[in-house]
Order: structure tokens, then sequence, then C-alpha cells
């Protein structure tokens, strides 16, 4: 972190979150506006809340601390795209072009990311993406704060293939994301000997998984992973459990969180896997205190996440190519939005200039005694260059 970027981090910390109001000084400043599309009902609105208040606490601290460009300060404005593609693109059309925001961001799905895409390319605004996906983005106007299969799934299936078994079954909602999420675990079950015993997508809404996990059971797998985030994901691993599998069959549930500690009981979490570049039990001075910060925004039960941290950190990270570009020019802001570092609540991390994705540090977490506990410290991942071969 350097200069005025820095300044703003740590008056953050030693203030312990002066959050409430903007400082005095922005008083009748032109605001700078951020437009938020991200889901805040229809299926995904766990994650989307998280992003929520991850890009609340980052403007509250930024505007605390001065704003930006000597005094204005940033306003966000929200917007529900309500797990729907087609809403994103009309919340998106609506903040760019009514209430004039320098950038988006969001949404949480890929499929809706995608939709959204080509508002951002029309209409020259930075996306800002702070989900795990499936890679190969790459693209001028977006930027993610992402983890993608380079970062998780290059390591994780090796490390559960050693310690589980090799056979493994994929089960995943039926859009692009697990789509492409099954390709890079496919790909890397290739590369230790091991071998996919079954693959199978659902839609939303399936209340009664039986006919699944029997299939599941019978297949030989001694390791599931899982593609199912949100309210039917806790569903399906509620039934599995029902169904005494947990012992038999270890699952890797992708994009499980903290949230899963709230949504499932100890013995229904128990032994699920995960990979994310941060945990709240974290033992870290920055994963304390950014825990520490949310509570006191919020409340003390509020869940903190590795969502939580990303969309925190894209309000940080825009903050400060607005003031090394030195104006709200959009074009500006893009152009010195690459290469910026940052610490959020796991270590230094960087967008990259040439692809607008993370170096992240990457861990493996597991549910133990009904906590998120890290199994396995990966450190910092340097992921291929989303754009080599293409152009942005």
């Amino acid at each position: 972190m350097k200069g005025r970027f820095q300044w703003v981090v740590v008056a953050a910390l030693v203030l312990s979150l002066v959050v409430a109001l903007p400082a005095v000084s922005l008083a009748g400043k032109k605001p700078i506006k951020i437009g938020v599309v991200l889901p805040l009902s229809g299926g995904f609105e766990i994650y989307g809340n998280l992003g929520v208040r991850g890009a609340k606490m980052a403007v509250a601290e930024i505007n605390a601390a001065g704003g930006v460009l000597d005094g204005r300060p940033l306003e966000l404005i929200i917007e529900d795209n309500k797990t729907d593609p087609k809403t994103a693109v009309e919340k998106a059309k609506k903040l760019v072009m009514r209430d004039k925001v320098v950038a988006l961001m969001g949404p949480v799905s890929s499929a809706a990311r995608d939709a959204m895409t080509p508002v951002a390319e029309k209409f020259k605004t930075p996306l800002l993406y702070g989900i795990d996906y499936e890679g190969g983005v790459c693209n001028r106007y977006v930027f993610l704060y992402s983890a993608i299969p380079d970062h998780d799934m290059d390591k994780l299936i090796p490390y559960m293939g050693e310690k589980y078994g090799k056979s493994f079954y994929i089960f995943g909602y039926d859009y692009v994301w697990p789509h492409k999420m099954t390709e890079a675990i496919t790909r890397n079950v290739g590369k230790i000997g091991g071998e996919i015993v079954g693959v199978e997508y659902t839609p939303f809404g399936v209340k009664d998984f039986a006919p699944t996990i029997q299939k599941i059971s019978k297949s030989g797998a001694k390791i599931l992973m899982l593609i199912v985030p949100g309210a039917d994901g806790f569903t399906f691993i509620k039934q599995f459990a029902d169904f005494g599998l947990k012992e038999k069959i270890k699952i890797v549930a992708l994009a499980s969180d903290e949230n899963y500690l709230l949504a499932l009981t100890p013995d229904q979490s128990e032994g699920i896997f995960t990979a994310l570049p941060f945990l709240a039990s974290l033992n870290k001075a920055e994963s304390k205190d950014f825990v520490a910060r949310q509570h006191k925004m919020f409340d003390q039960d509020t869940v903190v996440t590795w969502a939580t941290g990303s969309h925190y950190g894209l309000i940080m990270l825009l903050a400060e190519a607005i003031n090394k570009a030195g104006s709200d020019d959009k074009e500006k802001i893009i152009d010195n939005m690459g290469d910026l570092t940052i610490t959020v609540g796991n270590g230094p991390e960087t967008m990259r200039a040439s692809d607008h994705h993370m170096i992240l540090n990457m861990l493996i977490g597991k549910f133990t005694g009904g906590n998120l506990i890290v199994e396995k410290d990966l450190g910092s991942i340097t992921p291929a260059d989303q754009c080599a071969g293409k152009s942005q």
C-alpha cells in the first residue's frame, strides 16, 4: 500500500471505525457514485448481503478519512438484481444512465456477470466483481477480486486425492459457473490419475435430493464436489447427512463459507472442505481487525466472510485508482486500477494490470466442531494470466 491509500487504511485501523457519517469536511462536496447490483433476494442473497456490508464499510471508512480527490465523498446506490441476469442488466443500465455512477459493483452469478459485461463495455464503466468464478474473463472494463481454478481447484483436488481417495462425483447447479468448474475439476482429477464417477446438474429450487444422493452413494465416489451454493445447497447437505453418508464420502462445497455455520448444525457441517482466500477465524492481526470493524459497524452476530472482504477490497482499490487518476473520469480510473496492492483480511494481495485478476493468499478450510478453520495455508498464489493470447 502506498501514499494516500495507505493513509486511508491506517487511519481506519487507528480510529477503529468512525463510520456512522461522512466527515464534516465532505459536506456540500459532489459525491462520486458507485452502483451496486447484487442479489438481495432470489436465492443468492446471502452473498449479495455480504458484498453490500463489505462495500458499505469501505465507503464509510474512506469518507471518515476525508473521501477522495481532496474531499469528495463516495456514495453507494444499491439495487437488488433478485438473482436474475435480466434484472441485473436493467439495474446496471439504470445506474449508469440515470444515476451517473463511475463504477458498477456486482453481481454474484457468472450468468449475471456475463449479462452485465456488455453494459460495462457500452458505457465504458468499470465493473467490479468480487465472487469466485470459473476464470477466463479478459476485458478492459471488468475487474475481478475473485478466486479462480488456478487459485483453488489446482491445489484442493490434489490435496483431497492424496488424503481421501481419487474417485470424484460432481453435483452442481445447471448454469455456466458449475459447468465451467466441472471442466476445471475434471482436468485436475486427470492430473492426479483420478476418476470422475458421475456428473449431475440440478435446477434451482429442488426440495428432494434423495434420487441424486442415492446415485452418489452407489457411484463409489470418495469425494463429492458440490457446486450448489446458497439455500438449495443447505437443503442438499441436510439430506445428505440424514442418509448417513458424510463419513463415507467427503464433501467439498465450492463457495462454502461462514454462512454455513448458521444454516447447518455442527453435525451437518462437520468435515466439509472449502478453499478460500480468507476465513474469519484466521489468527492474524488484519483478520481480527477486519472482523472487529464489521461487528462494530453492524452487530456482533454479523457473519464476516471472504465475500465481505472482496467487496470491501474492490471499493478500496477503486478509491486508490480515483486518487491516482486525479479525476472521476472512468477511463482514467481504469488506467490506474491495475498493479495496486491491498491488505484486507489475509496479507497483501495485488490486482494485476495485465488481466485485472488478483494474486491471492489461499487457504484450505474445514468445518470442524461448529467452526470453519484453516486446514492448510497455501500461501500466495499467482494465477495464469487470463488475457494470455487474448486482447482486452
